[in-house]
């Protein structure tokens, strides 16, 4: 399965109850303001349970930006089973957040996706070590243990970067699979470092009190980051929604970047157990940590893709045996369908 956690697993299981009481509520997801003169419908698939790194979607919602632009949005959380693109190809989504080098892997898999706007503009993906750890660089992990969840997905594309960087093979390092406990991994010197999530698990260390050092994969990622996903389909045949969509989305991220605070109220309608002070504190710094990477380098919002990118990461994963058969990365990424 190639998604993300969002969350660690132990907040998973507490929060797995109120994600299937959200999901079953569509009416509480939907657009409050509806809209009298829709170009369309839209389900949004959101990757995990409700959290607050979706913070824009749920102002979105909450403030009319998609009703303002005549569609009724919807969005979907969801099942901790749940494929990344299922839904999507089942036509009970018609849009997903997911990475592009996930987007570009199912595409190889004979999928007809294209990626439309950005949601985080930097890789969120990074080495994790101990605060006193000898590993100060990717080069360092040699003869090192680094745990990840599996050779799969974001983390394993991160690895695969940092190792390339640094000139070293699968056979340098001691890759572990250790799940998603990839905090107790380290805490309990499971393992020596782990690939983790600079808004996630570098996130939960800060906040149990555990000092650690986040190291960059390389000087230039060539990999994509989480960006709105749709079908090739869906844009041709909708091509007013998926841009109502589109800017919405970004709408959202400006609003999120503008009042924290505020977002964090609008959430709680949406994330179980939000309205907790230990709950909100925790969920200022994700929020703190998530902003960072949705900005660009001048720290302003925007969902502009970078179709140059996208080569760059055709040929990385390509070079890698990431991909089950080239991809012509000019004809999976469109940067028609957001304003800015």
């Amino acid at each position: 399965m190639n998604r993300r956690t969002f969350l660690s697993v132990a907040a998973a299981a507490a929060l797995a109850l109120g994600a299937a009481g959200c999901n079953a509520d569509a009416a509480k997801n939907s657009d409050p303001t509806g809209g009298t003169t829709a170009v369309g419908t839209a389900t949004i698939g959101l990757t995990y349970i409700p959290n607050i790194q979706f913070s824009p979607f749920y102002v979105a919602l909450d403030k009319g930006y998609f009703s303002q632009r005549a569609v009724k949005a919807t969005v979907r959380h969801h099942g901790a089973n749940e494929g990344l693109f299922t839904a999507l190809a089942a036509g009970e989504e018609q849009y997903v957040i997911a990475g592009g080098d996930e987007m570009m892997q199912a595409v190889a898999e004979g999928m007809d996706l294209v990626a439309i706007a950005s949601y985080y503009r930097t890789y969120p993906v990074e080495i994790i070590v101990p605060a006193d750890s000898p590993i100060k660089t990717p080069a360092d992990l040699k003869g090192h243990s680094v745990g990840l969840p599996g050779k799969y997905g974001e983390s394993w594309f991160g690895l695969q970067v940092a190792m390339k960087s640094a000139g070293l093979t699968e056979n340098d390092v001691k890759i572990t699979e250790i799940g998603y406990t990839q905090q107790a991994a380290l805490t309990t010197n499971k393992v020596e470092a782990i690939m983790g999530f600079a808004n996630n698990d570098a996130v939960q260390f800060g906040l149990a009190g555990f000092k650690v050092r986040e190291i960059p994969l390389a000087v230039n990622v060539p990999l994509v980051s989480i960006s709105l996903v749709t079908t090739r389909a869906e844009l041709e045949a909708h091509p007013q929604v998926a841009k109502a969509v589109a800017d919405s989305m970004v709408e959202g991220i400006a609003a999120v970047k503008a009042d924290p605070d505020g977002a964090i109220a609008i959430s709680t309608a949406q994330v179980p157990g939000l309205a907790e002070d230990a709950a909100k504190k925790a969920a200022r710094a994700t929020l703190d940590a998530t902003l960072k990477i949705m900005v660009d380098a001048d720290g302003q919002v925007s969902g502009k893709l970078d179709p140059g990118l996208f080569v760059d990461m055709a040929s990385f994963m390509q070079s890698q045996g990431l991909l089950k058969k080239a991809v012509d990365p000019t004809k999976v990424v469109s940067t028609a369908y957001v304003s800015k």
